[in-house]
C-alpha cells in the first residue's frame, strides 16, 4: 500500500505575484493536483511560474462534492495543494470543510504561509492593534450586520473586517452608528498598483471615499476603550482612564481571585457595573459571568 498523500494549504498573493514564496512555488510544482477556487485565475498564476500541474475546481458551491474525490487521491498517495483566488484557504474562502474531513481521516495537513491582507493592514494601523479580532466579511443584511457589530462593540481590541466595494458605504454607516467615532483605516487594492489607505475617524473615512470604489477592501476599526462601554455609551461617574487605573491597582495589590479583584475596585469607588466590565477584560470572562461575580451579595 502506498504512503498517504499530504494536503497543502498554500497562501497565494493578494495582488502582487512577487509575494508568492519560494516554498509555495516548489510545492505547487511537486503536488499531483492543485484544487483552486477559480481554475482560470489559478492557471494564470501557474503559467506565470511556468508550472504545469493539473488543476481541479474547489469553490463554495462544489466543496462538499469534491471532498470524497480529494480524500481518494490522498489515500492513493497523491498530494494535493489547495489555493484560493488570493490569500490563505479556509479563511473567509473555501477549504474549511475539506480541512475538517481530511483531519478526521488522519491525513497530514501542511500550511504554506504567505501574503495576508489581515496582517498587512493591521501593521498599517496608527492606533493600538497588537491585539485584534478578525471578523471576516460582515453580513449582507443590515439587521444582521448591526447585530454582529453590537456583539463586537465591547471588545477592547481592534476589529479587522473584509467588505465588498459596493457595500462598504452602508457598512461604514452602521459601524459609525453602532461603534461610534472610533479611529479606523480602510485599505484597498493592497500590494497592487492602485493601493490606497484612508485613515481617520469612521466619519472621516466615509467622507474620503470617492463615488466609485473598486478592489478588495479591508477595514481596521479601533477597539473599545478599556473597560468597554456598550454601544458607545459614556461611562457614568468614572472616566476610562480612571477605571484603567483602578484595574492596575487591583493587579498591583496582588489580588488573584476575581472576587478580591472586584472588592478592590469597589473599595476605590467604582460601580459594580463598571467593575464587572473591568473584571471581564482582566480575567477573560464572559460578560454574564463577570456581572454575576461583581453583583454577588447585592
Amino acid at each position: 500500500m502506498s504512503e498517504a498523500g499530504t494536503l497543502y494549504l498554500i497562501a497565494t498573493p493578494i495582488g502582487n505575484l512577487e509575494d508568492l514564496t519560494l516554498r509555495a512555488g516548489r510545492i505547487l510544482r511537486e503536488v499531483s493536483v492543485v484544487a483552486c477556487e477559480d481554475t482560470r485565475r489559478t492557471r494564470g498564476l501557474l503559467t506565470h511560474l511556468n508550472i504545469q500541474t493539473p488543476t481541479l475546481s474547489l469553490h463554495e458551491h462544489n466543496e462538499r462534492a469534491r471532498i470524497p474525490q480529494i480524500l481518494a487521491m490522498l489515500r492513493e498517495g497523491r498530494s494535493v495543494a489547495v489555493v484560493t483566488d488570493a490569500g490563505t484557504p479556509a479563511i473567509s474562502d473555501p477549504g474549511a470543510a475539506l480541512v475538517t474531513e481530511v483531519a478526521r481521516e488522519g491525513f497530514r495537513i501542511v500550511p504554506i504561509p504567505g501574503a495576508s491582507a489581515v496582517t498587512a493592514v493591521v501593521a498599517l494601523a496608527d492606533f493600538p492593534a497588537d491585539r485584534f479580532a478578525f471578523v471576516g466579511f460582515l453580513p449582507r443584511r443590515r439587521s444582521e450586520r448591526k447585530r454582529m457589530l453590537h456583539s463586537l462593540a465591547d471588545l477592547p481590541m481592534a476589529l479587522v473586517m473584509f467588505e465588498t466595494p459596493h457595500r462598504v458605504r452602508e457598512a461604514l454607516a452602521d459601524i459609525e452608528e453602532v461603534l461610534g467615532a472610533r479611529r479606523m483605516l480602510l485599505a484597498r487594492e493592497l500590494t497592487k498598483v492602485h493601493e490606497e489607505v484612508l485613515r481617520g475617524t469612521v466619519a472621516d473615512v466615509r467622507a474620503a471615499i470617492g463615488e466609485t470604489l473598486k478592489g478588495e477592501v479591508t477595514l481596521v476599526v479601533e477597539g473599545a476603550p478599556l473597560p468597554a462601554f456598550a454601544r458607545g455609551a459614556a461611562p457614568r461617574a468614572r472616566t476610562t482612564e480612571q477605571i484603567g487605573t483602578f484595574e492596575n491597582a487591583g493587579r498591583e495589590a496582588g489580588r488573584e481571585r476575581p472576587e478580591e479583584f472586584v472588592a478592590a475596585l469597589l473599595a476605590q469607588g467604582l460601580s459594580r457595573r463598571d467593575a464587572a466590565r473591568a473584571l471581564a477584560v482582566a480575567y477573560h470572562l464572559p460578560s454574564r459571568e463577570a456581572y454575576r461575580i461583581a453583583t454577588r451579595g447585592d
